[in-house]
C-alpha cells in the first residue's frame, strides 16, 4: 500500500511528463520494483491555422510482401508518403525454413508474420488491401488489382489504384519450362501452402503404402520421393525428408521402412553447382552415404501421375521411373502481370524485368523493381570509356597522369563495382592504379585513349547477374526504402558519383549487394556453408551456425520464440506426423 500511494503522489507531481514505465520483478523470498521515467517537458501544441492545407503526399503503392517488399515498409517513412500495400499475402514468410515446414521441423504459423505487425509502428498509416495486381498501367500511373478472398460476400472485388510510385515486389514463380504433367502432377515449393501441402502427401504416401492387399511394387512406388533441382531448395528438402523418415517416420511404419527410396534428378553434372566445388562435393558424398540416389546429367521430358520420363544425357537413353510424390523445384520464370508491364515499357525481348543501377525500371521514370521480379542492368565500363578518360583529363592533354586517373577512381569504383570484383579476382594487384602498367608490368607515367582502354578491357568479365535470393531481396528493399526517405535532401546535395556522362553527381549512390554468406543444411545435423572471404565451413558447428543465423534473422521477437522452441519441441519430442 505504502508503494502504491508513493506512485499515485510521484503520478500526480509529475503529470506534466507523459510516459511513466513501472516494471515489477517478484520472487519468492522478496519483490523488486524498477521505475523508468522518459522525462519530457510540457509542450503546448502548436497552433494550427485551420485555413492553412497540409502539402498533399505522394502515393507510394507497393506491390508484394515478401523479403524485397517488407524490407522495403520497415524503413519506408509513412510520414512522407501515402504508403499503400497490394499483396495476395496479409503477412510475411520467412522462406528460407520452408523446408522445415515440409516435415515438421518447424510449424508453418511459426514462420510468418502479419504484415500489419510489422509496419503498424511507423508513423503515419500504412493502408494493406489483401489482393493481387492483374494489371500496371504505366501510362496513366494506376493499377488494377483484384481480391482473391473466395466466398460469398458482398461487393465488388476488382477495384484501381493511382500512384506516384510504384516499386514492384511481387516475385517470381516456378518454372516449368513447359514440361508436359509438371503443373498437374508436381509439388512446388514457393508458398508457405506448398509446403503444407507436401507435409499432407508425405504422410498421405505412407498411409497408402501400409493398406493391405497392396503388393511390394506397388508399396515401392507410393513410396519413392523425387526432387527436381538440385539446387538450394530442392538439396535442402530432400535432407529435411530422409531426416522425417529417419528420425520419424520409420519408427511409427516399420513394416515399409525398407521399400522408402529418396532421388534427386539434376540437370547440370553436379547439385549445388552455385556453391564451392568442396560444398557440391562433400554434398553428393553424404546424400550417397545417406542412401538418397542423386542423377545428374538428366532432363525431365514429362510427368504423369503415376511416373516421370526422363532423358539421362550421357547414355542419350530415356527412361521412365514410377513415384509417388514429385516436388520441383527448377528456378524461377517472370509473372504474367510483370510479363505483361515488360511489353508496355519495350523489355517485351527479355526474359526479365531489367532496371538500372538505382532500381529504377527501363523506361519508366517512377516505377521500381526489386526482389526476384527483376534484374540489375549494371553499365559497362567500356560503354563510358572514353566519358571517363576525358573527366579525368582535366588539363585536356590527351593523357593522363596517375594523380588524375586518382581523382576519379573513387567514382569509378562507385559507378563500376565490377571493376572492385575485378580487382579482387586478380591477386597481383594491389590497388586500382595498378591497372596502368604495361603488358611488362612496368608503370606507365602517363598513358593516352588507347592505352587506357587496354588497361581497363577486362574488369567488365566480373561482371554477374545477382542470385534471386532472400538477401538480394532484403538488401534492395532497404536500399530503396532509403533513396525514397532522402529523396528531398539528395536533390539539393547529391551523395552519387559524379556523372561521366554530363555534368554534376547523381542523386543517391547506386545500389551495391554485399553477400555475407549462404548455407546448405544437408540433414543428419550437419551443414556447409560459404562465409565471406571465400571461407567454407562443414560440418555440425556449422548446423549450429545455421541455427543461430536463422534465429537472429526472423522479423519479430514472437516468431523468433516460435521457431527456436519449435527446434526444441523437435529435439524433445521429434516431428509431428499427424495429418492436418
Amino acid at each position: 500500500m505504502a508503494i502504491l500511494s508513493f506512485l499515485s503522489r510521484a503520478s500526480r507531481t509529475y503529470k506534466g511528463y507523459p510516459k511513466l514505465l513501472v516494471l515489477c520483478t517478484l520472487s519468492l523470498s522478496s519483490g523488486g520494483l524498477v521505475a523508468y521515467s522518459e522525462s519530457q517537458p510540457d509542450t503546448r501544441a502548436p497552433h494550427v491555422d485551420p485555413n492553412e492545407k497540409e502539402p498533399k503526399k505522394k502515393r507510394v503503392v507497393v506491390l508484394g510482401t515478401g523479403w524485397a517488399g517488407t524490407s522495403l515498409l520497415k524503413d519506408l517513412d509513412a510520414s512522407l508518403y501515402d504508403i499503400q500495400v497490394v499483396s495476395p499475402r496479409n503477412y510475411f514468410a520467412f522462406t528460407p525454413l520452408l523446408p522445415s515446414v515440409t516435415c515438421g521441423t518447424v510449424e508453418a504459423r511459426s514462420i510468418v508474420e502479419p504484415i500489419r505487425n510489422i509496419v503498424k509502428k511507423r508513423k503515419g498509416e500504412v493502408k494493406i488491401w489483401e489482393a493481387e495486381c492483374v494489371k500496371i498501367d504505366a501510362a496513366n500511373n494506376k493499377i488494377l488489382c483484384r481480391s482473391n478472398i473466395e466466398n460469398n460476400l458482398v461487393g465488388n472485388r476488382e477495384f484501381f489504384l493511382e500512384y506516384d510510385y510504384l516499386v514492384i515486389g511481387v516475385g517470381a514463380q516456378v518454372n516449368t519450362f513447359n514440361t508436359p504433367g509438371v503443373k498437374e502432377n508436381c509439388h512446388f515449393l514457393k508458398e508457405v501452402e506448398d509446403a503444407q501441402k507436401i507435409r499432407r502427401s508425405v504422410i498421405d504416401c505412407f498411409e497408402t503404402a501400409i493398406l493391405p492387399g497392396l503388393s511390394e511394387e506397388e508399396r515401392r512406388t507410393n513410396l519413392h520421393f523425387i526432387i527436381v533441382g538440385g539446387g538450394p531448395t530442392g538439396v535442402e528438402f530432400a535432407a529435411e525428408l530422409h531426416d522425417f523418415l529417419e528420425e520419424d517416420l520409420v519408427k511409427l511404419y516399420p513394416a515399409v521402412k525398407d521399400l522408402v527410396r529418396i532421388t534427386v534428378i539434376q540437370s547440370g553434372d553436379h547439385i549445388l553447382n552455385t556453391f564451392d566445388e568442396r560444398i557440391s562435393s562433400f554434398a553428393e558424398t553424404k546424400f550417397r552415404r545417406d542412401g538418397i540416389e542423386v542423377q545428374t546429367g538428366c532432363r525431365v521430358l514429362s510427368v504423369s501421375d503415376k511416373d516421370i520420363t526422363m532423358k539421362v544425357k550421357s547414355k542419350e537413353e530415356v527412361c521412365t521411373v514410377p513415384h509417388g510424390l514429385v516436388v520441383w523445384s527448377t528456378g524461377i520464370a517472370t509473372r504474367p502481370v510483370v510479363r505483361d508491364f515488360m511489353e508496355q515499357v519495350g523489355q517485351a525481348k527479355r526474359r526479365v524485368l531489367e532496371t538500372n543501377e538505382w532500381l529504377r525500371v527501363k523506361g519508366c521514370e517512377n516505377v521500381y523493381a526489386i526482389g526476384d521480379c527483376a534484374t540489375i542492368d549494371q553499365r559497362k565500363v567500356m560503354e563510358d570509356i572514353l566519358s571517363i578518360f576525358e573527366a579525368a583529363d582535366k588539363d585536356n592533354s590527351g593523357t593522363l597522369t596517375v594523380e588524375e586517373f586518382k581523382d576519379v577512381v573513387d567514382d569509378i569504383l562507385i559507378r563500376y563495382p565490377q571493376v572492385d570484383h575485378y580487382l579482387k579476382s586478380q591477386r597481383h594487384l594491389r590497388d586500382v592504379t595498378d591497372l596502368l602498367k604495361d603488358p611488362q608490368g612496368n608503370d606507365w607515367q602517363e598513358v593516352n585513349v588507347e592505352q587506357f582502354k587496354l588497361a581497363l578491357s577486362h574488369v567488365d568479365s566480373q561482371m554477374k547477374s545477382l542470385p534471386a535470393t532472400a538477401q538480394v531481396a532484403a538488401q534492395q528493399g532497404a536500399y530503396l526504402s532509403r533513396c525514397l526517405n532522402h529523396i528531398i535532401q539528395c536533390e539539393e546535395n547529391p551523395e552519387g558519383p559524379r556523372r561521366f556522362r554530363g555534368s554534376g553527381r547523381h542523386r543517391f549512390r547506386p545500389f551495391q549487394y554485399k553477400h555475407f554468406g549462404q548455407f546448405a543444411p544437408l540433414g543428419g545435423e550437419q551443414a556447409a556453408a560459404e562465409l565471406p572471404g571465400d571461407w567454407v565451413s562443414i560440418g555440425h558447428s556449422t548446423q549450429w551456425l545455421w541455427y543461430s543465423v536463422y534465429a537472429s534473422k526472423q522479423v519479430s521477437w514472437r516468431t523468433r520464440i516460435l521457431v527456436v522452441s519449435d527446434w526444441t519441441r523437435r529435439f524433445i519430442f521429434g516431428r509431428d506426423s499427424s495429418r492436418i
